[in-house]
């Protein structure tokens, strides 16, 4: 079984950075493995991909050294087995509301004795039984992680119990809802949102783990680095793609280039 690239780099303090990809091509996901990402996001809670797809996408990622940290909708427990099966490194679950809520993903996540997830081992992470059974159990509990998110004030009134639930291993702030639900939609530099950085980065340090939030720019990784966040998540393929096509139109704008866009 693969080791952690992630959880190897936080346990001796060190910064880790994963950017997230959503076009399914794999040859995407390859390269960024093999350029050396700490970790790339592949999304399900948002977009299309299937489990089958991901596996596929998972695979591509093997080639590299990278980690990925895969989300499932809220709620999707007996999707995570299937997540980990195909050779996810880390689980990020979404919405989290409190500890209980916390405690049952590490449940389906983990085998025994730290949770209840169940065996298969005939899939990517063993890999396909080639692992001893003992061997396999300890690995996959030691090597995979779990991101925890908060995303709800509702929930962030509960960050102490929620970090300190054993098996946690991130606790990750996800200012975007969080800031429509707290009707400042959008103000990342609202004091709202600074606060929410404090009290996580607070509840961490107490019950030991890591924490961490998407990364806006250089400034913003020093400022959640400065409060003790090591796991940073910045920019994403299809915003790379859309700022670089924007570029090539800037640049050409002078030559009497148009573009005419359709209304949205």
């Amino acid at each position: 079984m693969r080791t952690s690239r992630i959880k190897a780099k936080l346990s001796k303090n060190q910064p880790v950075l994963l950017t997230t990809l959503h076009y399914s091509d794999p040859s995407i996901f390859e390269m960024a493995s093999l350029m050396g990402f700490d970790g790339i996001w592949l999304d399900l809670e948002h977009h299309h991909h299937s489990v089958e797809t991901a596996n596929t996408l998972l695979r591509a990622v093997r080639v590299g050294t990278s980690d990925v940290m895969v989300r499932p909708a809220k709620g999707e427990f007996m999707r995570m087995g299937r997540i980990l099966e195909a050779g996810a490194t880390g689980i990020m679950y979404p919405r989290c509301d409190n500890a209980a809520e916390a405690r049952e993903v590490i449940r389906w996540s983990k085998f025994a004795p730290l949770g209840q997830r169940g065996i298969d081992a005939a899939n990517p992470d063993n890999p396909y039984c080639m692992m001893p059974l003992v061997d396999y159990l300890k690995a996959a509990n030691e090597q995979t992680f779990i991101v925890i998110q908060i995303e709800d004030p509702s929930a962030l009134a509960q960050v102490d119990e929620i970090a300190a639930v054993d098996g946690v291993d991130i606790v990750f702030f996800g200012p975007g809802d969080f800031s429509i639900l707290s009707g400042i939609p959008g103000q990342m530099n609202h004091e709202l949102i600074k606060d929410a950085m404090r009290k996580v980065s607070a509840a961490c340090q107490k019950a030991g783990k890591n924490w961490g939030m998407p990364i806006f720019n250089v400034e913003h990784a020093q400022e959640v680095l400065s409060l003790g966040g090591r796991f940073l998540c910045h920019s994403a393929d299809i915003l790379i793609v859309k700022n670089g096509l924007e570029d090539i139109q800037k640049r050409f704008a002078p030559l009497g280039v148009t573009c005419e866009r359709p209304s949205l």
